[in-house]
């Protein structure tokens, strides 16, 4: 009596097995994380940044859910001590979006002022691989946690054992980020609370890692600019919403035509791509105030905008200068 087949698996070539790898290819690509885990929302670029490379910075965050009642101010200045009004029972909580928290967990709640403030972090150990779903979760919990909790990344469900939500499903797609960039993580701790001697040294290594940095603006809006002071130069990564390779045929033509530059005492020192974008990098004189190079954004950004909207076809020269690009780049995610 022969051996049964059963269970051998499709044979090689045949049509059976080309449905099977097809559906494995299918399995595989629902599973994988998206390319831009922040694409729909109108903060996608600052959201890549302050996961990539802000060292310190917060943003309170703009969700769905209705958030809780504010301290009603009596000055014209905001009063640190004053008191949040009784919140409804369920209301949540305020949510504050940070670069890192204390041992790079993924949020924390703490009281402040009979509030509890809750606060979230994009860049966590461990880095999840579903960044957005991650996020999403971690803002869901932090929503409704009491006072003095911690979170860190798990499955693919919250801590209640819900499935994880969408981030637009907490979060506003039209909301910007109005972002706080600190010069060090004194914010890691509520005004007046002393530092505990077994945080002091991890918080001094901290601050030592902070450079003056400044998240810059430019009239049309477009992306996200971030400026660093990082010693001897300075350097501009403008984080870019369009679609990368037309970025970087965008940059090719302007690099042929001798403009891919922020005019004098800045130079093009590539670019590197991180989820699904592309990030131009410019090295700038640091003796120059960032605030000082806001006409030279403003002109490149023009220049840029016409070379995105060109549709002839590259030329030598201009194919020539995406190759260079190309070849210098670096990936981050």
């Amino acid at each position: 009596m022969g051996k049964s087949k059963r269970g051998s698996g499709p044979r090689p070539g045949s049509n059976r097995a080309e449905r099977v790898a097809a559906r494995k290819e299918r399995q595989a690509a629902a599973l994988a994380p998206p390319p831009r885990p922040f694409a729909g929302l109108a903060a996608e670029c600052d959201l890549v940044a302050l996961h990539t490379f802000v060292p310190s910075a917060t943003a309170v965050l703009d969700l769905v859910e209705p958030g809780p009642p504010r301290p009603e101010l009596t000055s014209v200045l905001p009063d640190d001590t004053a008191i949040a009004p009784p919140a409804p029972e369920g209301a949540r909580n305020e949510v504050v979006l940070a670069t890192i928290l204390p041992g790079a967990v993924a949020g924390i709640t703490r009281e402040i002022s009979g509030a509890t403030e809750a606060l979230v972090a994009l860049q966590t150990d461990p880095d999840p691989d579903d960044l957005s779903g991650a996020l999403a979760a971690a803002i869901a919990w932090a929503a409704h946690a009491g006072p003095g909790g911690e979170y860190r990344h798990g499955g693919e469900t919250t801590p209640d054992g819900a499935a994880r939500p969408a981030l637009t499903d907490v979060l506003k797609a039209d909301a910007e980020l109005e972002i706080v960039v600190h010069g060090d993580f004194a914010w890691w701790f509520p005004p007046g609370n002393e530092v505990p001697p077994e945080i002091a040294a991890m918080l001094e290594r901290a601050n030592d890692t902070v450079l003056p940095t400044a998240r810059m603006h430019v009239s049309s809006g477009n992306g996200a600019p971030w400026w660093v002071d990082a010693g001897e130069r300075a350097h501009l990564r403008w984080v870019r919403p369009e679609p990368e390779d037309e970025v970087m045929t965008a940059l090719a033509r302007l690099h042929a035509a001798g403009q891919l530059s922020l005019g004098e005492g800045s130079r093009f020192a590539g670019s590197f791509r991180t989820h699904g974008l592309l990030v131009p990098v410019f090295d700038l004189d640091n003796e120059r105030h960032h605030e000082e190079w806001y006409d030279e954004l403003d002109r490149f950004d023009g220049r840029l905008t016409e070379a995105l909207a060109a549709t002839t076809e590259l030329t030598l020269d201009e194919r020539s200068s995406r190759d260079g690009i190309r070849g210098r780049q670096v990936t981050l995610r």
